[in-house]
């Protein structure tokens, strides 16, 4: 008798162990599944490099890695995953590296506008008659000119104010200008 119940328990354990063994390999094939779902939906999308995109998935739940060009990517790459079935949720940690960049350029080619500015402004008023420009600092920050140093006159300042706001490109103008005493 003690070995009929020694025997159904070892025959319990074994038939425990394999079921959780069948339960982890089923879970193990159900993630292999989405994961080649994922790869595939990725790459067929036209819209991202799916070559940048690494897909990661554990009980149901899809992890991306890799790095996209835009937050727009990102999210599209999310979406496109999350409607998979058999995906439980989606851990989004694509890198965005283009925006940065796109931002940079914006910033150069904003300072390449305002060297623009400054070097039309200067212009004007080295060739203004009425106007001693070489007396007149330009500075120029995000189309808003600044003009300082010292005239002959108020009319003189609106001058060269009126010259420096008659810029293409010129957002604002701020006058600090003095007028010289004779």
């Amino acid at each position: 008798m003690k070995r009929s119940i020694s025997s159904l328990f070892v025959a319990a354990a074994l038939l425990s162990s394999s079921a959780i063994a069948s339960n982890s390999w089923e879970d193990s094939a159900k993630d292999a599944w989405i994961d080649g779902k994922a790869e595939a939906t990725l790459l067929l999308n036209g819209n991202l490099n799916s070559f940048d995109i690494n897909t990661d998935v554990k009980n149901g739940t899809v992890t991306l890695t890799g790095k996209v060009d835009r937050e727009v990517d990102k999210a599209l790459a999310e979406e496109l995953v999350l409607n998979l079935d058999g995906v439980k949720d989606v851990e989004n940690m694509l890198s965005v590296v283009e925006e940065a960049s796109k931002d940079a350029d914006e910033s150069v080619s904003q300072s390449l506008q305002d060297s623009k500015i400054e070097t039309v402004v200067k212009t004007k008023l080295l060739w203004e008659s009425e106007v001693r420009g070489l007396d007149i600092e330009v500075e120029v920050d995000k189309g808003v000119v600044t003009l300082s140093g010292s005239v002959e006159s108020d009319a003189a300042r609106d001058l060269a104010v009126t010259l420096a706001k008659n810029t293409n490109d010129v957002e604002d103008v701020v006058s600090k200008l003095k007028i010289r005493n004779s």
